[in-house]
């Protein structure tokens, strides 16, 4: 069970609670992921939505490069939580069963396809040394351009901010899954 109960309209402040509502009546409702954990802070949620659902869902970058990075930003911060919601999406999305095992289980990654390498090496490196080698930078520009590059960047962040919020409440898993647990 998480550290903090489910949000709910009863647990947020009077003052807020007409934000609360707001960002509330739409898609996910109250919901149980990490953007729940935002909505004990109305505010900030009512901020952070349409951010999440442009990098999660509209951005310029492959439905399948931004699920890769979901699951590396998992992996990067030892997140059960982002993992369990995005590996099942990322095999859909087309990422080959090979390399999601073995970002699961920290292992040797199998040959990639470039775009994939590009985007595993740029985060890896962002999450590791906190900068990108000239190397990195150049293939990641070059597949994505100036707007991908920044989305992608922009994503890796977001996903940080919810792999510790998710991580800070120890939240539950998001459903039953076929995936194999994330080994932390």
């Amino acid at each position: 069970m998480a550290r903090i109960p489910l949000v709910t309209r009863e647990s947020v402040p009077e003052e807020l609670r007409a934000v609360f509502d707001e960002v509330s009546s739409g898609p996910g409702g109250v919901g149980t992921g990490p953007m729940s954990v935002l909505k004990y802070s109305p505010e900030v949620s009512r901020r952070a939505i349409p951010l999440f659902g442009y990098v999660r869902n509209e951005s310029t970058v492959p439905r399948k490069l931004r699920e890769l990075a979901m699951i590396t930003t998992a992996r990067a911060w030892d997140c059960p939580y982002i993992w369990h919601a995005h590996a099942a999406l990322g095999r859909d999305a087309g990422l080959p069963d090979a390399l999601v095992d073995a970002i699961r289980d920290g292992g040797a990654l199998p040959d990639m396809a470039a775009d994939e390498q590009a985007v595993y090496d740029f985060g890896m490196e962002l999450f590791q040394s906190r900068r990108v080698s000239p190397d990195t930078f150049t293939a990641i520009h070059e597949l994505l351009g100036t707007q991908g590059l920044v989305e992608l960047s922009t994503l890796y962040g977001f996903y940080t901010m919810l792999a510790f919020n998710a991580n800070a409440v120890e939240l539950d898993l998001p459903h039953d899954s076929d995936e194999k647990p994330l080994p932390v």
